[in-house]
């Protein structure tokens, strides 16, 4: 029987009773409002626990549509079924791009109310549970939440940890996807400005044009569009660290504007005379060579020297391949929890072939194989190597000619094994895969590769 909180929101009272009955006698504890002022009220008090909000359009104190974004922002892992007595494409196109998960008409949505009621709150369900999941990883950004073993690591950990607690301007080198963005968290976190915001900006996410409106905010008539105040990124940050990502992306103007803040720590917004004053960190990352690109011209070469005061290079994933097992099952273990699966590691073939990956995308990429493997793989099995992408199966083909002897000598010991195996137990192969440790669909792959069908 279905379980959860639903808020009504609907200036009928003997309709909202009406539906507040029939939902309970599905299993649901029902909340009522007779007004927007009054459902916000409850929505912002029961935000955990309410998985959906019936709201009818045309309520005493506002527009049903027009509130929706207000309903989401209160909860936002909550779903809004909207009601209207009378019900126009228009509205109904609006709220469904607003984010509504349905838009009913009065008068004949009894028959699908129910249905549609269970399909929003299971869609709810499954929402906070990803975000609590989320929310447990996103407290991970400490030093000692860090995983992995490897002395390259350890050696980046510790430079880290050393100017974590001043207020020195760091600068992450690194290639994209090595974890640039965790040691920047891992310092604020570590620094007196815990507590504080920490606001991460990318800066090659944002067109040229908009990224210095959206870093230094701008003032009201500024330019064509600008119809309020705007607080900018640096504004949100002021406290707290902001992390400037591909900082070698930003345009020779926007360059020079943040060297004033680094100096000064103040900016004039576009459109004021006067200057605004802040207390910000800043951490920035890069995977281009910055001192290259200041002695070529393409960027300042006063900002690169007040960036560097720190410089920390965050080694990529191949030059630490003693990481991958403890980052594997790590992600592993995510997904499984994500796709409600129970996946109890993974086999040593599979193991190898991770670690003998050169990794192009670093941790982000492993991050992106364990996903899918873990969408593949069946669950109570270990993790085959089967189920990792096409190019990793290069890898454990039979070596060309002049391949390394003793890479050769493994595979050949390995065979004969697994031959041994074979004829001690007379051919039969799941009490073979058993005794090796190995899936089923390994060992065929395995009795092919080695010629032992």
């Amino acid at each position: 029987m279905p379980t959860g909180t639903l808020l009504i929101i609907d200036d009928e009272a003997r309709l909202r009773q009406l539906l507040a009955q029939v939902l309970e006698l599905e299993g649901y504890t029902v909340l009522q409002a007779p007004d927007a002022h009054r459902g916000l009220e409850l929505l912002q008090q029961h935000a955990d626990d309410i998985l959906l909000v019936i709201s009818d359009v045309k309520l005493p104190d506002g527009h049903g549509v027009d509130l929706l974004p207000r309903y989401k922002a209160a909860a936002p892992e909550a779903e809004v079924v909207l009601l209207t007595a009378y019900g126009t494409i228009p509205d109904g196109v609006k709220a469904m791009k607003l984010g509504a998960f349905d838009y009913l008409t009065k008068g004949d949505f009894e028959q699908q109310l129910v249905v549609v009621v269970d399909r929003a709150a299971e869609k709810a369900r499954l929402r906070k549970r990803v975000a609590e999941l989320e929310r447990r990883v996103g407290q991970q950004y400490t030093f000692e939440a860090m995983i992995g073993e490897s002395a390259e690591l350890k050696r980046v950990q510790k430079l880290a940890q050393q100017v974590a607690p001043t207020d020195s301007t760091v600068l992450l080198e690194g290639p994209t996807g090595s974890g640039k963005e965790l040691f920047a968290q891992a310092i604020h976190q570590a620094s007196g400005r815990k507590g504080k915001n920490f606001v991460a900006v990318n800066c090659s996410a944002f067109p040229k044009d908009l990224l210095e409106s959206e870093l230094f905010g701008y003032k009201k008539g500024a330019f064509t569009g600008a119809l309020t105040d705007k607080k900018g990124l640096l504004e949100e940050a002021n406290g707290g660290t902001l992390f400037l990502d591909e900082i070698g992306e930003l345009e020779l103007n926007v360059q020079a504007k943040f060297l004033r803040v680094l100096e000064l720590q103040q900016f004039t917004k576009l459109g004021d005379t006067k200057p605004t004053k802040v207390n910000v960190r800043l951490v920035a990352a890069t995977n281009r060579n910055l001192k290259q690109e200041a002695t070529e011209g393409r960027f300042r070469p006063d900002l690169y020297y007040r960036l560097s005061v720190f410089t920390i290079h965050v080694p990529p994933l191949k030059d630490r391949p003693a990481d991958v097992p403890p980052l594997a099952h790590h992600f592993l273990q995510y997904f499984a929890a994500k796709l409600s699966k129970r996946l109890p590691g993974l086999e040593s073939d599979c193991l190898r072939l991770l670690q003998r990956y050169p990794w192009p995308g670093n941790v982000r990429e492993l991050k992106n194989v364990l996903e899918r493997a873990a969408i593949l793989a069946p669950a109570g099995e270990p993790l085959a190597a089967d189920f990792l992408p096409d190019e990793f199966h290069a890898l454990g083909r039979p070596p060309k000619p002049g391949a390394d002897a003793a890479d050769e000598s493994l595979r050949a010991l390995e065979a004969r094994h697994i031959g041994k195996l074979m004829g001690e137990l007379e051919g039969n192969k799941p009490d073979v895969a058993k005794r090796l440790g190995i899936g089923l669909t390994t060992l065929y792959r395995k009795l092919q590769e080695y010629g032992l069908e």
